[in-house]
């Protein structure tokens, strides 16, 4: 009897899954970008143009689906709006004081926030790798921020931005709420507008003015602007035949990938800090894992991608 060796799988993906690689490298260089731009632009403005225009090009994908427009679709817009203008106004924020790096892995914390949120909201205890997952990411703050900051206190960036990870936490709560109630396109398009007016009102309140013009913001906003769309239409269509837990696993390099393109740019890590990082992202994963013969839920931050264009994160 000839026995024939067997092959060995290769290891290969398939085209959403590039695609999803793809777009969360995009989704990584965003902080950069961000941070560059608060050189020559106040954050309240820069959330306003960048949103505004994402916003308007949402208004021009959807223009069909909002001739019916209805109270419901509003006011679920309205709320996560504000959410997405906390999250991401408070993110910017970070940004002019913080580095890429930095802004990028303490933003990733959301994720293991939400099922303690939905926990608040829904009454629904979260499952023992939630509390893993949190531990792991507090251990990953404690040393990414380094051990003294908890003794003299945080600095102003690290502050604001885990106070926007709260607000993006919640963002997923409210999106869990009203996805099935309402029509996906037209809340998407109310909640990016709403929150380019909430952060163009903010700025009289911080002090802000209209920056001086510069190229670098102008190019930053609309880029991003442009560059949200293009990830959401990109998980919209990924997704449909990816799955979530694997999706979450690729999701999970975005902080990756901001650490490695702000290190290209010059940022620079303490090596307890990497540690940190690397800890904050295996609490995303850890919190992602189910106990044996529990299905996995779908993905929370899949679930903002539907409906907001780039979390930015």
């Amino acid at each position: 009897m000839v026995h024939t060796a067997r092959r060995p799988r290769s290891f290969s993906l398939s085209k959403p899954e590039l695609a999803l690689l793809a777009i969360t490298a995009l989704w990584g260089g965003t902080y950069l970008v961000i941070h560059l731009a608060m050189r020559y632009s106040g954050p309240m403005f820069f959330v306003g143009l960048r949103f505004g225009v994402a916003g308007l090009i949402a208004c021009m994908i959807f223009r069909r689906a909002l001739r019916g427009m209805t109270r419901a679709d509003l006011g679920a817009g309205v709320a996560i709006g504000v959410m997405i203008f906390f999250g991401y106004g408070l993110q910017t924020v970070g940004l002019q004081t913080i580095s890429s790096s930095t802004s990028a892995f303490l933003t990733a914390l959301f994720v293991p926030m939400v099922p303690f949120l939905q926990w608040a909201v829904f009454r629904k205890r979260p499952h023992i790798m939630a509390f893993a997952g949190a531990a792991l990411a507090f251990a990953g703050l404690v040393l990414l921020a380094g051990p003294g900051a908890f003794q003299v206190g945080l600095g102003t960036g690290e502050v604001v931005t885990l106070l926007s990870t709260v607000a993006i936490a919640a963002e997923i709560v409210l999106i869990s709420l009203f996805a099935a109630k309402v029509n996906l396109g037209r809340v998407t398009v109310v909640q990016l507008l709403v929150c380019s007016v909430l952060a163009f009102m903010a700025m009289p309140a911080t002090g802000e003015s209209i920056p001086a013009f510069s190229w670098v913001w102008l190019a930053a906003g609309v880029g991003l602007g442009l560059a949200s769309c293009l990830i959401q239409l990109t998980m919209n269509w990924a997704q449909k035949s990816v799955d979530p837990t694997r999706a979450t696993i690729i999701y999970t390099g975005e902080p990756v990938w901001a650490g490695v393109i702000g290190r290209i740019a010059g940022d620079r890590l303490p090596p307890l800090a990497v540690v940190g990082a690397v800890l904050i992202v295996l609490s995303v994963l850890v919190s992602e894992l189910r106990p044996l013969g529990r299905p996995a839920a779908k993905h929370p931050s899949t679930a903002v991608e539907l409906d907001i264009p780039e979390t930015g994160r």
